[in-house]
């Protein structure tokens, strides 16, 4: 099992004719996704490896019956990408564009929430993957297997370093949300959907300084989630008062801490490594 996302998703690239569109469609294919269309307007009729380009997400979907859309472009353009993914009733769209200003991703989020029928990852996140089902985003397609284990995380580079460190085992699905200030699916929604899955064993979260987006996910954990969850927060050494990275990882006082943070998922029976390496480590402990 995998969570939303599997081998029967049908992926299509808004922005595909870009480099980084182009690039990333290659990789996906590459590690065995059903990319089934591009879009760009005013490029219809063209062809990427084979792959048909259209100039609307409702002409794709029309055409090809996607159900994934993944959105590589420019920031100014990606509040227009995903409402016209979301007018096209696609049920999945995944933003990787970071520099979206945080008005436009309020926007287009609230409209999708509104519309009721698509679900939005991202802005500026990796996408997802479930290992040798579908991979829709720009997370390395090489570096793990299928396996037990779900894993969410705001970090895109520390979801490939805990893939590649717990490789042998394997995973699930792995979901890149972003550490934007907003964003559509949070650490709450990916930890309900691997309580309900079937083949996740055991949840890996990843979150970071700034915000509460953990302590609200250690309060849904202590109510809602049965299956063991090992933590990491990145951040440990971070001064307070900074902007860390992620436009969403600002510390100010105690509040939004790693410590804190370690505090509130511990106190939910949540196992917290202070490395990414330890808290692999407890996954291995757990899946002994």
């Amino acid at each position: 099992m995998a969570i939303f996302l599997n081998e029967d998703s049908k992926i299509l690239v808004q922005g595909m004719t870009g480099s980084e569109g182009t690039k990333h469609t290659r990789r996906m294919v590459a590690s065995g996704t059903n990319v089934v269309a591009g879009v760009t307007p005013g490029k219809g009729g063209q062809e990427v490896d084979g792959i048909p380009v259209f100039n609307s997400v409702q002409e794709a979907v029309a055409a090809t019956g996607a159900n994934v859309s993944v959105v590589f472009v420019p920031p100014k353009f990606t509040k227009g990408a995903v409402i016209e993914a979301v007018d096209a009733q696609v049920p999945l769209c995944v933003v990787i564009t970071e520099g979206v200003p945080v008005h436009d991703t309020a926007s287009f989020f609230q409209y999708a929430q509104n519309a009721g029928t698509t679900r939005v990852v991202g802005p500026n996140c990796p996408g997802l993957i479930s290992p040798g089902k579908s991979n829709a985003g720009i997370i390395p397609g090489d570096i793990t297997q299928s396996g037990r284990i779900g894993l969410v995380s705001k970090s895109g580079t520390l979801t490939y370093q805990m893939m590649f460190e717990l490789r042998d085992i394997g995973f699930s699905t792995c979901v890149g949300i972003g550490g934007d200030p907003i964003i559509g699916t949070t650490h709450i929604d990916a930890l309900q959907a691997f309580q309900d899955d079937p083949d996740t064993e055991v949840i890996v979260m990843i979150g970071e300084i700034g915000g509460d987006a953990e302590e609200r996910a250690a309060a849904f954990i202590k109510d809602n989630v049965t299956k063991p969850v090992v933590g990491y927060v990145a951040g440990f050494t971070a001064p307070e008062g900074k902007t860390m990275g992620h436009a969403g990882a600002i510390v100010s006082g105690s509040s939004g801490t790693a410590a804190a943070k370690q505090s509130a998922l511990e106190a939910v029976g949540v196992k917290v490594g202070k490395t990414p390496s330890e808290a692999a480590r407890l996954v291995r402990e757990l899946l002994k």
